[in-house]
């Protein structure tokens, strides 16, 4: 149980990788924060899995259905989702106060679709934004070309942004950029909270395939490698962007850091640790949002120390190996991101059609 409060103390937040109505309703959620758990990351997949397993939505889509026969499908997507979050916001709420703002976060993701529509992103999170009202409340924009203007103009808004679907460096470059531009324009940027979410597993699902296709001995032994390679780089380039004189004076107006929040942290290869994506990525300023899974193995076994801030030199050289095997990382990471924002769109039709399905039952 303490645990998640060791982490704490070495300077990263453990987040919940996922949201269902019963988990806050039961009591579960609530027990989770006072382990230690400090803040909650959904999107379209989870909440695919939340509403589709189990029957823990029926009675609110009847109930919905009974006061507005003639509601759309996104009509009641949206009543569902905003509900939860706004539950959890309200779960997480006490976090958030004693922190500061830096904790008791709760993300929610606007549709799909509009990863590639600067003008569509923007009009959804201000939506959002005032239709769920919780201070506690941070939106994921993708990281996308598309994406990134409107993530500077909502920071400048004031609204809380998770960044979302990041693989490499040249994606974070391009979300602290936005993020201090963003910062700068807005009349009060102590009220911002941010997370870069950084991308780690399937970043080696990806290489590994291409090492094994090699198939040679130096090639096999640079498996499982590459994903806390490219994380750790990216967190000490964090640690410079954040440091340097253009933070200092937003800091000064009351900005706070945007951390780097690991995300996609199950280990995908059962050869590797079943936590390795906690273990070998915990650092002070960063946070580590895990699935129910991996937080109970994580609090069944995993170890605690400061990983992130040892092995740069290592982390180095791993990336040169690479690209001596002729492994293009900068074009995995862009595949990888087309691919997250498919996959994501895939779990938003696919919820929505058995949101279609459960409709046409209880109509």
């Amino acid at each position: 149980m303490e645990k998640l409060k060791e982490v704490r103390k070495l300077g990263q937040s453990i987040w919940l990788d996922f949201i269902q109505r019963g988990l806050i309703t039961s009591g579960r959620l609530k027990q989770l924060v006072d382990k230690g758990v400090s803040g909650l990351t959904s999107n379209p997949s989870i909440f695919h899995k939340a509403v589709t397993q189990g029957q823990d939505y029926d009675e609110a889509i009847k109930a919905i259905l009974k006061s507005n026969p003639g509601a759309s499908v996104m009509d009641i997507y949206d009543r569902l989702t905003v509900q939860d979050i706004q539950m959890a916001a309200d779960v997480f709420r006490p976090v958030y106060d004693a922190s500061g703002g830096m904790d008791g976060l709760v993300s929610l993701e606007p549709a799909p679709a509009l990863a590639y529509d600067t003008e569509g992103t923007l009009a959804e999170v201000r939506r959002l934004w005032r239709l769920v009202n919780r201070p506690n409340l941070m939106i994921k924009v993708p990281a996308t070309s598309p994406g990134i203007p409107a993530i500077a103009q909502l920071f400048a808004e004031g609204i809380n942004i998770n960044i979302t679907l990041m693989f490499s460096m040249a994606h974070y470059e391009a979300v602290a950029r936005a993020y201090l531009k963003g910062i700068a324009r807005c009349a009060n940027p102590r009220t911002i909270t941010s997370v870069a979410s950084f991308f780690v597993s399937r970043v080696d699902t990806y290489v590994d395939k291409a090492l094994e296709k090699l198939g040679t001995r130096e090639a096999l032994a640079l498996r499982g490698k590459a994903a806390v390679a490219n994380s750790k780089l990216v967190y000490h380039r964090a640690k410079e962007v954040f440091s340097d004189k253009e933070f200092i004076k937003q800091k000064k107006r009351g900005a706070r850091i945007q951390r780097v929040l690991w995300g996609s942290t199950s280990t995908k290869n059962p050869a590797y640790s079943d936590v390795k994506y906690v273990e070998e990525l915990m650092g002070p300023d960063t946070v580590n949002t895990l699935p129910t899974e991996t937080l109970e193995l994580f609090l069944d076994h995993g170890k605690i120390a400061d990983t992130l801030n040892e092995g740069l030199a290592e982390a180095k050289q791993g990336l040169k190996d690479l690209k001596k095997q002729g492994i293009n990382l900068d074009a995995i990471t862009e595949q990888l991101q087309v691919d997250g924002v498919k996959a994501f769109q895939d779990s938003f039709d696919q919820l929505i059609a058995a949101l279609e399905e459960k409709c046409r039952q209880f109509r």
